[in-house]
């Protein structure tokens, strides 16, 4: 399967002195894959596709919220 491999790949790729536009197209290149594994997941309901489309998501979300940056609102 490409498509998990593709994932496990984009999953231990290093965020470090990604540029903001690097950030984006990891952004959207994540949101592709778990969109891709969701469709396969939606017929065999295989539990290790679902944990790979977890690692997937929370490694979007950290990208997101530095994408987003920080807010003063959430600090209080």
């Amino acid at each position: 399967m490409k498509l998990i491999e593709k994932a496990l790949e984009f999953e231990r790729r290093s965020m470090a002195r990604m540029s903001t536009s690097d950030r984006v197209m990891a952004s959207r290149e994540a949101k592709s894959i778990v969109l891709a594994i969701n469709e396969i997941y939606k017929k065999t309901k295989e539990p290790y596709l679902m944990k790979v489309m977890k690692l997937v998501t929370v490694k979007k979300r950290k990208i997101d919220k530095r994408l987003k940056g920080f807010s003063l609102s959430s600090a209080i």
